[in-house]
């Protein structure tokens, strides 16, 4: 060793302090173990709380409020047009997260986890040297590793983002350094939709282009149409099957040359937000010293209790592949603890939910219909319209929708999938329903308070079972 260097041991240490990362080090901690969680920031937290999720939901809720207060013109209810304090959101926003971290931080104490800023390469199985951290110590000797990295936005070939270049990653356009004239985005999944939606409720002129024939290919058409003919009129304009091929960046704008559907291949815009994607944090880490594996990817290859290769590191979350979303990441986190500490735990997860903070919101878990498509496999899906939902028009939100997925035989409900206000709170049921194997009766049968947007919940699976009282049995619509 060294002259100077200072080792030492710890029974688990984790690698990242993002949600799967502190979700891992709380368990652990709180089933007896002594754990040290390192991480490249100050306090945990990472790309979710101070980079995505948080700061990313909380300018989608101002925008929220400011779609509500244009749509209550509608309801009798003048608002004067809404003033952006750039400078004010930006505090508000930073305060929200400055709470929840130094939430977690405190938390982090109360447990007894040891909190280091730096960077961890592995050395051996058993041995992890830290870079770049004001601590003393320079190894760490662990018992078990837990590597929760995280991943990073993608980046077109040849395209760079800079600090403070008008090409941005999700990162850069949440800083909001300004609220750009012309701003486009390259990609229509998760984070364009929903920046694009903040961008342009701001004040923002935003084109969108997306490779596919759709928006959100991930999620069953029905349930992305609501939200297309919303940005249809947001946005100043939506190139389907287009793709960048070429940028140049300037002082003052980027100039973008486009192929495919728009009528203008080169177009100046005043900032361009890439959003085509996440790669792992899995380079620079030393795995290559220790026996864990990794695909053409990039991501490190796991079993059902998060185990590697090693016997000794486990691995969660995004670097890992698969839904790369903050409550998978917590929950595998979880499960890792409860392995190291000799639990029987291991993801057996059968719906992961996933929400999309538009407005109107999108939500979904288990089979989607497309899925059961893909896979021929037989299921009986059910709407219900919110144009028949008395607390949809109450809100003047009637444009939304709710569905089942249900296993025709058993009757088993197979999937839920959401698109209207409230989306993301109400899908909380459907995944309690397939984690369960409830069967569409399950739902008919538990009263819904009236008049709610949940009680849709109820009336779809009634559709099933032709008693759904708002509308009609398929029997009266055939007449």
């Amino acid at each position: 060793m060294v002259m100077g260097e200072f080792t030492q041991e710890a029974q688990v240490l984790v690698i990242g302090a993002g949600p799967g990362g502190y979700a891992a080090a709380f368990r652990a901690a709180d089933l007896g173990l002594e754990v040290t969680l390192v991480d490249i920031a100050e306090r945990p937290g990472g790309v979710c709380l101070f980079r995505g999720c948080i700061p990313s939901k909380t300018l989608l809720y101002v925008s929220e409020l400011i779609h509500d207060a244009g749509r209550a013109t509608e309801m009798g209810v003048e608002f004067c047009k809404p003033e952006i304090d750039l400078a004010r959101l930006r505090a508000w926003k930073n305060d929200v997260i400055d709470k929840l971290a130094n939430g977690l931080t405190h938390l982090s104490k109360k447990r007894g986890v040891q909190l280091i800023q730096g960077r961890v390469k592995f050395e051996s199985s058993e041995m992890a040297r830290l870079y770049d951290s004001s601590s003393e110590i320079t190894h760490i000797k662990f018992r078990h590793a837990v590597i929760a990295t995280g991943s990073s936005a993608t980046a077109l070939p040849g395209v760079e983002f800079k600090q403070d270049g008008r090409i941005m990653s999700s990162t850069g356009a949440l800083e909001l350094r300004d609220i750009p004239d012309t701003l486009l985005i390259i990609g229509g999944g998760y984070v364009g939709v929903e920046l694009g939606s903040v961008y342009a409720t701001l004040g923002s002129e935003v084109t969108l282009v997306e490779w596919h024939s759709r928006l959100m290919s991930g999620a069953d058409g029905d349930l992305v149409d609501p939200l297309a003919r919303k940005l249809d009129g947001l946005f100043h304009a939506i190139h389907y099957q287009t793709k960048a091929v070429h940028f140049e960046e300037h002082e003052d704008h980027v100039e973008v040359e486009l192929q495919g559907t728009a009528a203008e291949t080169r177009q100046k815009f005043d900032r361009v937000l890439i959003a085509i994607g996440r790669r792992p944090n899995s380079t620079n880490l030393g795995l290559e010293n220790t026996r864990v594996q990794w695909n053409d990817g990039g991501f490190i290859m796991v079993d059902e209790k998060q185990q590697t290769g090693d016997s000794k590191i486990l691995a969660i979350g995004d670097v890992t592949g698969g839904a790369m979303l903050a409550h998978k990441a917590m929950y595998e986190g979880k499960i890792a603890a409860e392995v190291i500490a000799g639990h029987p735990a291991a993801f057996d997860a059968q719906a992961i939910p996933a929400v999309v903070f538009t407005d109107p919101q999108i939500a979904w878990c288990g089979l989607t219909e497309e899925e059961a498509g893909q896979q021929n496999r037989p299921v009986k899906v059910t709407r219900f319209p919110w144009s028949a939902s008395g607390r949809a028009a109450s809100m003047g939100v009637s444009a939304g929708m709710t569905k089942i997925i249900i296993d025709p035989e058993t009757q088993r409900v197979l999937g839920v999938g959401i698109v209207g206000r409230e989306a993301g709170e109400m899908i909380s049921e459907g995944v309690l329903a397939v984690e369960m194997g409830a069967l569409a009766e399950d739902l008919a049968l538990s009263i819904h308070p009236h008049p709610t947007l949940s009680e849709s919940e109820e009336e779809a699976a009634e559709a099933f079972l032709g008693s759904s009282t708002h509308i009609l049995p398929s029997q009266h619509k055939q007449r």
